[in-house]
């Protein structure tokens, strides 16, 4: 999506908007820890982010790396940095081409700033002089499809402070296709204002976007705002001199500081922020919590389906997927990025041959041995695994080797059940609590279009013991309204299920749109997930010492237990009648039951839950809560 469609609904609406900015960081642990940190400001509602450029070698293929990432993996719209700085034609054309492949949609067109060896700014052979130069070139060469930013300096820039000139540049820019302006960081809002004036009055029409650098600690905030050569008000040095010494009380002068200057812009009539976040989230989450612009129940988080979209390349229409990948985003896009069925918007299944394998990105554990161990502990019994979900589930820990994100606040609905199945030694993986109607602006079911209707089957995915399976599958099969899928890591798979076709899981209601059914179970998908699921536990054991207590009780959980997943077997409602009259939907429903994947595991508690598996010094294990290998083995 363009930014200045974004910046347009903002200004419709009357509804403010925001936007971030990261850098590429200088080590593999950095751009990882940043990725987590994306995910996780993902969730303050950002309409866009854009990447920092590096000019020439690794920092440069970093920003089209991240870009990738932020695109086909966390599902964040990207607007790409561009600079001239080092860069020859063909260099700029293999950055765009990579942009446009990863499903880019924004550039940030800049000169930029002389490499560090350099006192001044020199074109490179073959390369562009000026910014204008760069945007007229991305404009031939892709037509429509950037939306292209450009830097406008309302405190002039370090090699001129010629206002007047730079203003002349800045409609050059614009002339030559520019379709937004992006201001450097500033804090005196009154003259913000005065250059905004000047350059309407050039007859700069194309939308404004301030850059706001929220102040984390005192000395980086003069540190910036020296290097920017950008003015500090008086009355901010006297309320911040004072507190210099002290992270927290600067913090929170801050972001009281730079809130009221956001509300003066907004007061001007400009809706859009952008906010230099150095890569770090708190001072600028402070800054939003001030402005109280974080999703809330009264400001939720939009999402156009229940699952987080990627908007790579050729993936904007997806909308149907299985419900295995549910905490496994990043996993189940590297696996099907190849898939030529999504341009069509539909899902295949796993017996396409482009269905990627385990070694894809994504797709196993992140982090170090010692990392995931200092994550996740050194289990030595499954009650210790048990307390381990339990955690998760509590919002204690973040991640598990099957999650790679914090537990959804939907699942606050059936905590208490989780916890407890848990606690009997059934290993919960993955689940979704029965939703009856809630309005698509629901702040935690919600999804879809305004002034519609969501729905959800129960679902329940877990790990059990080979002991527990068999009156775990007579009960399921006694009950007519449940289907379930059950396998092994060797593939012996047990279903009702009555075909290998899909079963919606989720449903969306909209006026004036079809029924929509976003979220599947299908058996060949879930064949798919059982590779990806016990290669999660292997690689989880490997994080130990061969032979090690952690090891030997990880890779027999493995090797023995089965993976089970049960759900509704009718969605629980009839459209006997469906009629849209105004803003009014009727729909005659039957969706009650919430609790009968938990009543029918009721009095189920796996053996030896205590019990530490016995190891050999040549690294192989003997019996296991209670259990021999060989007589579990299928």
């Amino acid at each position: 999506m363009h930014i200045r469609d974004m910046l347009a609904e903002a200004e419709r609406t009357g509804e403010p908007s925001f936007s971030f900015e990261y850098f590429p960081p200088k080590t593999a642990q950095g751009v990882q820890n940043l990725y987590d940190r994306m995910e996780r400001m993902y969730n303050y509602g950002p309409k866009f982010i854009d990447i920092t450029w590096g000019a020439g070698g690794r920092v440069a293929e970093l920003t089209c790396e991240m870009v990738v990432q932020a695109q086909a993996y966390l599902g964040l719209e990207t607007c790409m940095h561009l600079t001239c700085t080092d860069m020859g034609v063909e260099r700029i054309n293999d950055a765009l081409r990579k942009a446009y492949k990863a499903g880019c949609t924004n550039i940030l067109a800049l000169r930029g700033d002389p490499p560090r060896d350099k006192e001044k700014w020199e074109a490179a052979k073959d390369g562009f002089r000026y910014a204008k130069d760069l945007v007229a070139h991305i404009r031939k060469e892709y037509g429509d499809h950037f939306d292209i930013g450009v830097a406008g300096y309302p405190e002039g820039c370090d090699d001129n402070k010629d206002e007047d000139l730079l203003l002349d540049h800045l409609k050059e820019k614009v002339d030559m296709g520019a379709g937004f302006i992006v201001t450097q960081m500033f804090y005196d809002v009154d003259n913000f204002l005065r250059w905004v004036k000047k350059v309407r009055e050039r007859g700069i029409s194309v939308p404004i976007v301030p850059g706001i650098m929220p102040i984390a600690t005192y000395a980086s905030f003069l540190r910036r705002a020296n290097h920017m050569k950008c003015k500090i008000p008086e009355e901010w040095m006297a309320k911040l001199e004072p507190v210099k010494n002290d992270d927290v009380a600067v913090r929170e002068i801050g972001k009281t500081l730079v809130a009221d200057m956001c509300r003066k812009i907004l007061d001007a009539g400009i809706r859009h922020l952008h906010f230099y976040t150095m890569n770090l989230a708190q001072a600028t989450r402070m800054v939003l919590e001030e402005l109280n612009w974080l999703p809330s129940p009264d400001r939720p988080l939009k999402h156009a389906l229940p699952w987080k979209q990627s908007l790579g390349f050729g993936r904007r229409g997806e909308d149907v997927r299985p419900i295995f990948w549910r905490n496994r985003n990043k996993s189940y896009v590297a696996r099907t990025q190849d898939w030529d069925e999504f341009p069509n918007g539909r899902w295949g299944d796993s017996r396409s041959p482009a269905f990627g394998e385990l070694d894809a990105y994504g797709v196993g554990l992140t982090g170090s041995n010692e990392q995931n161990r200092e994550r996740w502990g050194e289990p030595k019994c499954i009650r210790d695994i048990a307390n381990l979900f339990i955690r998760y589930l509590r919002k204690e820990i973040d991640y598990l080797p099957w999650s790679e994100a914090p537990v959804a606040d939907e699942a606050d609905l059936i905590k208490d059940e989780l916890i407890d199945l848990n606690r009997r030694g059934l290993i919960t993986v993955n689940s979704q609590p029965a939703v009856n109607g809630a309005k698509s602006n629901h702040p935690v079911h919600g999804w879809g279009p305004s002034n519609g209707y969501v729905y959800q089957k129960a679902y329940l995915e877990f790990f059990v013991s080979p002991e527990l399976y068999p009156e775990i599958k007579r009960r399921i099969e006694s009950h007519p309204d449940l289907t379930y899928h059950a396998v092994t890591k060797s593939g012996n798979l047990e279903t009702n299920a009555q075909s290998d076709g899909p079963n919606a899981v989720t449903w969306g209601v909209f006026p004036g749109k079809e029924i929509v059914q976003p979220t599947i179970v299908e058996r060949i998908s879930f064949l798919a997930w059982k590779d990806e699921a016990y290669h999660l536990g292997m690689e989880w054991a490997r994080c130990y010492d061969a032979g090690s207590p952690s090891r030997v009780l990880l890779e027999e959980m493995m090797n023995t237990w089965w993976l089970v997943n049960i759900g509704k077997q009718t969605f629980g409602f009839f459209l006997e009648y469906l009629k849209f009259h105004t803003d009014t939907l009727l729909v005659n429903n039957d969706f009650h039951q919430g609790n009968t994947l938990f009543e029918i595991l009721k009095g189920l508690e796996a053996t030896d839950l205590d019990k530490v598996p016995e190891t050999q010094a040549n690294g192989t294990n003997g019996v296991s809560n209670g259990v021999k290998a060989s007589e579990t083995s299928v």
